[in-house]
């Protein structure tokens, strides 16, 4: 193998599987002592070591080899910042692990076809606006030219402004979305494709708040990106006459496919904006909580989940603009091909965003 040995990817690897170390010594044969030297880099592994860990991880040897850097979660991820703090330690390091190895894919990826941004990404310090989420997401609609209303597409907007929009399966983790900025790539926003589509789309418009606003975290940071998630899909002038006057469950229904919004959001803002008084919002709370709709929404009024077009636009380059066989993606990728087909859908969409092939 060229290169040395990356200690850190051992490690993200049997993360990756949800495994301990003694789980991966008992599936491996290697002692647990060893495979702590191992991910400590004080020992580096013999060809019968790596062979056993690798076959028990189930990923090709080449991992181990390639230089890329491990990124921890950022702190938006982490309990202290979440009012949900139901994920335990090995789950987030399984999301870690999951996280990496998929940056270290679209890293791969886009040395060969890079794709070139059709709209600003607008950083604004949240200070500068006094503290208020509302104005900044109010300049990012007119930045992009929004039309008037509903936001259609926000995948397409997101995505033009340079993101790479990145659905996953969080199936077993409490987390909606996450955002990994790292030095010479664009913004990555993974998402939970396991939530409805109006979460996903709220919880994409946070992440989105969170890379127009914080270059730093602080503990106000999760209400700063829910609010800019509000007011970027619900702008308060052009939904306050929608919630104004009799709200009622009935007319919320009607609204969530038309903004394409959760029913309790669109509660939410309309008390925010002052479209409806306390005693309305908390009767309406009432009815909700009583029909179960904090729990489910009426299936009958769920819309598709948005696709993003990127992630699979460069597989498709790869393939039919460059003659890739799927030996030589897993080859790049350095996965076997289950995993491949797991993780990537293939062979891509045609027709997505602006890409060009690196020369």
């Amino acid at each position: 193998m060229s290169g040395a040995f990356n200690a850190d990817l051992l490690r993200v690897a049997r993360q990756a599987r949800g495994w301990s170390q003694t789980e991966l010594s008992r599936r491996s044969g290697v002692s647990q002592a060893n495979l702590s030297k191992l991910e400590n880099g004080l020992i580096g592994p013999t060809d019968e070591v790596l062979d056993r860990v690798s076959d028990a991880l189930h990923f090709p040897e080449s991992l181990f080899f390639e230089p890329d850097r491990m990124l921890g979660l950022p702190m938006s991820v982490h309990p202290m910042y979440r009012k949900k703090a139901s994920v335990g330690q090995r789950g987030l390091e399984r999301l870690e692990a999951e996280l990496n190895i998929r940056l270290l894919h679209i890293r791969r990826l886009l040395k060969s076809a890079e794709f070139e941004p059709e709209l600003p990404l607008p950083e604004m310090d949240i200070d500068e606006f006094g503290g208020d989420p509302e104005q900044i997401a109010a300049l990012v609609r007119r930045t992009w030219l929004v039309p008037t209303g509903p936001m259609k597409n926000l995948v397409g907007w997101v995505e033009r402004a340079g993101c790479v929009v990145v659905q996953c399966e969080f199936a077993a983790l409490s987390v909606d979305g996450v955002t990994i900025s790292s030095p010479g790539m664009p913004p990555c926003i993974f998402l939970n494709r396991n939530q409805p589509a109006d979460r996903q789309r709220f919880s994409l418009s946070h992440e989105l708040g969170h890379i127009v606003m914080h270059r730093v975290p602080s503990p106000t940071m999760e209400d700063e990106a829910n609010s800019f998630a509000s007011a970027l899909l619900m702008p308060a002038r052009e939904i306050r006459p929608y919630l104004s006057g009799r709200l009622t469950i009935q007319k919320l229904a009607a609204l969530k496919p038309v903004w394409r919004v959760s029913m309790q959001a669109l509660l939410f803002r309309a008390k925010t904006i002052g479209a409806i008084t306390a005693n309305q919002s908390q009767y309406l709370w009432r009815q909700i909580s009583a029909l179960g709709y904090r729990r489910s929404e009426p299936p009958e009024l769920e819309f598709p989940a948005e696709e993003p077009d990127v992630l699979p636009e460069m597989i498709r380059v790869h393939i039919e603009d460059l003659g890739y066989e799927i030996k030589d993606l897993c080859s790049v990728l350095h996965v076997f091909e289950d995993d491949l087909r797991s993780i990537h859908s293939l062979p891509g969409k045609l027709g997505g965003p602006n890409l060009r092939v690196v020369k």
